[in-house]
């Protein structure tokens, strides 16, 4: 059996992950959406309070709770399964929004791996847009990029910088990038 390739896609928000793994989604590979926006979209649905506007350390628990639970479920998969975020971007949101880190994030980070390789979508002005559950700005998607820049190396993680470029080639790149390995 081909062991499973956990392969993250991360970056700041509006920088084209999604699209990237929605083209992967597209071409017949496995993949795992992003926690934060379908827990955004439950919590406004009940009018919780897991949402980064009203409790930012409830609402990273409850990423962190999805990731765990994206990374098991594919734990039988063969070949690559494309992550939008992992772990350590759990790490990234606390720092950035200036919260503790507290050590199970830290542990579940150090035991829960991914790939080595990690690809990191750039802020990217142009396609860059606002809407119901993204509300952060162009300066705070930079700042996002810059602490998932800092935090998965600091985990051992190799980071790829993605071309900011169509789709199309984007998906080439990274399927070119990882066949090279």
């Amino acid at each position: 059996m081909t062991k499973t390739r956990r392969i993250v896609v991360t970056g700041g928000p509006g920088s084209g992950k999604t699209s990237l793994i929605e083209a992967l989604a597209a071409t017949g590979h496995t993949t795992s959406p992003e926690a934060g926006r379908a827990i955004i979209r439950r919590q406004q649905a009940i009018d919780g309070e897991a949402l980064p506007w009203r409790d930012r350390a409830l609402f990273a628990e409850l990423m962190l709770d999805h990731e765990l639970e994206a990374h098991a479920r594919v734990e039988e998969a063969t070949g690559s399964v494309f992550f939008d975020r992992g772990i350590p971007d759990v790490i990234g949101y606390l720092t950035l929004c200036g919260l503790p880190v507290p050590p199970h994030v830290e542990r579940a980070a150090q035991q829960v791996r991914y790939d080595r390789r990690v690809f990191i979508a750039p802020v990217w002005p142009e396609i860059f847009e606002q809407d119901a559950e993204r509300r952060q700005d162009l300066d705070e998607a930079q700042q996002t990029f810059d602490a998932m820049a800092e935090v998965y190396p600091r985990f051992g993680y190799d980071l790829i910088e993605l071309p900011k470029a169509p789709v199309a080639e984007r998906l080439a790149f990274v399927l070119e990038m990882l066949r090279a390995s």
